[in-house]
């Protein structure tokens, strides 16, 4: 199931970057790699990710994190819209848990507000 579950999230256009409860960056999907180049790439996986987020960033994903452990029911939060190259996106941060139900990490997910490739209509 885990070559599924990785060829699912490599296929994304989305930028995925998952975190540990460490906060540290445990994976990156090739869009985030090529996406994030300039701020290292690749070279960004074991490292914070608070060293490539700025102060205000840091409070909302430790802020996030916090209500993930208070309130276990929730999976997904929104935390603001960004504009990259011309696109508009919304970005959440989304819980990850184990079997369980235990916080394990965290991952950051772009949703375009792009429509590609719809069908009919």
């Amino acid at each position: 199931m885990n070559d599924f579950l990785k060829a699912v999230v490599e296929a994304d256009d989305a930028p995925v970057v998952i975190c540990d409860m460490e906060h540290t960056i445990v994976y990156m999907n090739p869009t985030a790699v090529k996406r994030y180049a300039k701020s290292g790439g690749e070279q960004l996986i074991g490292k914070s990710i608070f060293d490539c987020h700025n102060p205000h960033s840091k409070e909302i994903i430790l802020s996030v994190v916090e209500r993930f452990r208070r309130e276990p029911e929730l999976n997904k939060v929104y935390t603001y819209t960004k504009n990259w190259d011309g696109e508009d996106t919304d970005v959440y941060i989304v819980a990850l848990k184990n079997d369980a139900g235990e916080l394990i990490g965290y991952y950051e997910k772009h949703e375009s507000r792009l429509h590609e490739n719809r069908i009919g209509h």
